[in-house]
């Protein structure tokens, strides 16, 4: 398994992109979001990537942060996910949309992903949960997980609560999101409670 790739993008498709190493192309399966992140085409990248070994093939995917490959890395772990459906998920959802579509059991919204039905999605709703608190919020096209200040007490309230870590962490970011950054303690908790109980 490699890491990182460090080089320049070469050229991309419709669901991949060849990073040129060092004069070596790396062909590299990802998401429509990191497609968008990686820039113009001759730019210096770095890709983390996943290889995935099979009795016929050797695949490379390729994410713009770390956090993204985590999350395909927990897709795929469940039956009926393989990369193609893993990457059309992580396509439409940053990861703290997708943390907070998991934490609410929200199937429907997971369901809007191509190739992901009603079944599927409630699968994966189901068995991601526990397991989704564990991915720190933050990567390339996420919305920052509250971290300093108000907002920072004010997940750790949540917690208090009895909320789990990405419910409060969610409903914190919503709310922090809403209130801009010189909202109180007291105004983000009442508006996280608020979300979090939709």
């Amino acid at each position: 398994m490699i890491a990182h790739l460090h080089g320049k993008l070469a050229a991309t498709g419709m669901d991949h992109a060849v990073i040129d190493v060092n004069g070596v192309g790396y062909l590299v399966g990802a998401s429509a979001k990191t497609l968008d992140a990686l820039g113009a085409v001759g730019e210096a990248v770095t890709v983390h990537t996943e290889m995935l070994v099979s009795e016929d093939s050797i695949r490379l995917m390729g994410f713009a942060s770390a956090e993204e490959r985590d999350w395909f890395k927990l897709l795929t772990s469940v039956q009926g996910v393989g990369a193609k459906v893993a990457l059309a998920i992580l396509s439409i959802f940053a990861p703290a949309e997708l943390q907070t579509a998991i934490a609410r059991a929200d199937s429907a919204m997971i369901a809007r992903a191509n190739g992901v039905g009603p079944k599927l999605a409630q699968r994966i709703a189901n068995e991601l949960r526990d397991k989704a608190g564990g991915i720190a919020t933050g990567g390339v096209g996420a919305a920052a997980a509250p971290t300093a200040g108000a907002a920072k007490d004010a997940v750790s309230a949540l917690l208090n609560l009895g909320f789990k870590p990405a419910e409060a962490s969610g409903a914190v970011s919503a709310a922090n999101d809403e209130l801009g950054p010189g909202a109180t303690l007291d105004a983000l908790v009442r508006l996280a409670l608020r979300k979090a109980a939709k």
